[in-house]
């Protein structure tokens, strides 16, 4: 099966500031991160987005007061200047989320569950979608299918798992569909990447960015930090200038 993260960013700029601005090389994002080591690992190998889980019942789960902690810690490095954090939801009320990203600083919401499209409008241009899509071509999301996610420019991102989505399990899927994407948004591709494969998606996806969780784990919620720096060198060892 095919997951496909639909970002419908308004004022997608405002949020992102800093990672437009004059680069070609393709942007990381290091995702369920629990701990400050990790995210300051992550800071010190190059990343430019950190992700952490807010939703309860994943093994990378992390409460909004360690959240706000690492944030806080991460606002008072220079070294972390223009890395921008994202909080992960699953179906939580828009209102909720906002206070959440109040109340630990975080820079942008994802939206991991079954959202409607107004939740991103709610949110104000600090969140993006990830819809994923059933079995079967008929299914499979389109740039053309997409238009109720953003009034403006709808943006991309992608991410494959296997049919019975087990959280901690990515696997590497049908890149041709993201590859279809890539010049038409700035797509973001996640599941399954290691820093084995990461160069090989890139090369033939041309993504904006990439996002791996479990690839650079040594356990749930717990980063290797060796595999962190191996996953980010590999995906800037890449040429693209297709961003």
């Amino acid at each position: 099966m095919v997951r496909v993260k639909i970002c419908g960013l308004m004022n997608w700029e405002d949020a992102w500031g800093a990672l437009e601005e004059g680069r070609v090389v393709v942007r990381v994002k290091i995702c369920g991160l629990t701990n400050w080591e990790d995210a300051w690992g992550a800071v010190e190998a190059g990343a430019d987005l950190l992700g952490f889980v807010l939703y309860p019942r994943s093994p990378r789960y992390v409460a909004p007061e360690v959240v706000a902690e690492v944030v806080a810690g991460l606002r008072a490095r220079p070294a972390a200047r223009g890395v921008r954090t994202v909080g992960v939801f699953v179906n939580t009320d828009p209102a909720e989320m906002a206070d959440v990203l109040q109340r630990t600083g975080l820079d942008l919401a994802q939206l991991s569950g079954g959202e409607p499209p107004h939740s991103l409008e709610r949110l104000h241009g600090r969140a993006f979608k990830a819809l994923r899509p059933g079995h079967g071509p008929r299914r499979r999301p389109t740039p053309s299918g997409t238009s109720a996610w953003g009034r403006r420019r709808p943006r991309f991102a992608a991410r494959y798992l296997p049919p019975a989505v087990v959280w901690r399990h990515g696997r590497s899927g049908d890149w041709q569909i993201a590859a279809a994407l890539a010049p038409r948004c700035r797509l973001l591709l996640a599941g399954g990447l290691t820093p084995t494969n990461v160069a090989a998606a890139i090369q033939q996806v041309h993504p904006w960015g990439v996002d791996v969780s479990s690839g650079v784990e040594a356990a749930a919620g717990r980063k290797d930090h060796q595999k962190v720096w191996a996953f980010i060198q590999n995906a800037r060892s890449v040429n693209d200038t297709s961003n």
